[in-house]
């Protein structure tokens, strides 16, 4: 791979968690699960890509989301959060903040609305973006972060980009069925193994993937315990209350998900906005994400009391959050101003851009959602 070389601190950082997944490796015996050697990589104290200090976000670190694009994005989510608030109450829960810019948008969009909102907290793992949300957000005294779950939770829960860089499993079907991808060390670079699946996983593959005995020998694809407890979580969050998850990432249902032309899985890794398939790449200074199965989620949310809403694409969302009139509060003979929200908004609902790869599943208890949002659903395709 022809890649930009990171410093030497950055890559002196890398040698660091590289030693500290071969430990790992080591204590547990010769290998470990693909999902531990991505979580190391992503979350490992200090050295991890979410943990430690580089930059992620925008023209300087690995990638660009949505809310990186035209405040828009932030300003359309704001009008479904209004409607949620109406029927329950004036508390946000954000995961994964990136820079602050939609905690920002959303709340700005919300006063000029007249709804005030009481708590918007931050659950962040982030170090780097946490210190980063806190300066943007300096203004908003009701913005808060905390580390986990609170025990009840009634309110608007947004999560733009978070299921995808949950630690996934890695599974090939073999001769001999399947088996789970690990993590070994040979000749001092990392190496997969394979191993049984224990009683958790199989079942975990029976659940997620109905078909998967009519797949290839060959065939590797993951599997999304972390993001199906996730949503587990959530549902235990709103017991009691009131309120819903919007949950925007890309993705596929499991009808789309595993099939031939996916047959050697979604895992990619993101490194200074070039995006390659290798995770052994300097870990620590890349990103490591997978698709989500969106079938997957709304089954583990269900599962577990929290009904379905709504699941569309981004692009049927957002039309349907009215992020066309929104565009139109510029003036498009301002061609300076104009312009540029015009081609963000193309960007977020193009077919062949984000409009169509990314989707939307919403969640809750004891809400109803706008009409439009409701004749954009097609959870009939989950």
């Amino acid at each position: 791979m022809s890649l930009p070389l990171p410093d030497s601190d950055a890559l002196a950082a890398s040698h660091a968690l590289q030693q500290e997944i071969a430990t790992a490796i080591e204590t547990a015996g010769g290998a470990i699960p693909f999902s531990r050697f991505m979580e190391l990589a992503l979350y490992a104290p200090r050295l991890g890509y979410y943990s430690g200090g580089a930059s992620k976000l925008g023209a300087s670190g690995d990638f660009t989301t949505a809310p990186e694009l035209t405040p828009l994005f932030g300003q359309a989510l704001a009008r479904a959060a209004a409607a949620i608030i109406a029927q329950s109450a004036p508390n946000i829960i954000e995961f994964g903040a990136g820079t602050g810019k939609l905690a920002r948008d959303v709340l700005t969009a919300l006063s000029e609305e007249g709804v005030h909102v009481d708590s918007y907290t931050i659950i962040e793992l982030s170090g780097e973006l946490r210190a980063r949300q806190q300066e943007a957000l300096k203004d908003f005294p009701q913005v808060a972060w905390r580390d986990g779950f609170p025990e009840n939770f009634s309110g608007v829960v947004l999560a733009n980009e978070v299921l995808d860089a949950m630690p996934v499993e890695l599974v090939l079907k073999t001769a001999d069925g399947w088996r789970r991808q690990m993590v070994t060390v040979e000749d001092g670079r990392f190496t997969y193994v394979q191993a049984r699946l224990n009683a958790d996983l199989a079942a975990q593959l029976a659940r997620q993937i109905p078909e998967a005995d009519a797949l290839p020998q060959g065939y590797l694809t993951e599997l999304h315990p972390v993001a199906c407890g996730f949503m587990g979580s959530l549902a235990s969050m709103f017991q009691g209350g009131k309120g819903a998850a919007i949950l925007i990432d890309y993705g596929f249902p499991a009808h789309e998900y595993y099939v031939d032309q996916r047959s050697g899985g979604t895992l990619m890794c993101h490194y200074r906005h070039h995006s390659h398939p290798e995770p052994f790449f300097l870990p620590g200074l890349q990103d490591i994400t997978a698709h989500v199965d969106f079938t997957a989620m709304a089954l583990a949310a269900q599962d577990a009391g929290l009904p379905v809403l709504a699941y569309t694409n981004q692009a049927g969302f957002l039309l349907a959050c009215g992020i066309g009139d929104l565009l139109l509060r510029t003036d498009p003979n301002d061609a300076v101003r104009y312009l540029p929200q015009s081609k963000a908004v193309h960007k977020l609902v193009a077919p062949s851009e984000m409009g169509e790869l990314f989707k939307v599943l919403v969640v809750g208890h004891e809400v109803e959602l706008p009409d439009a949002i409701v004749r954009a659903d097609r959870s009939s395709r989950l």
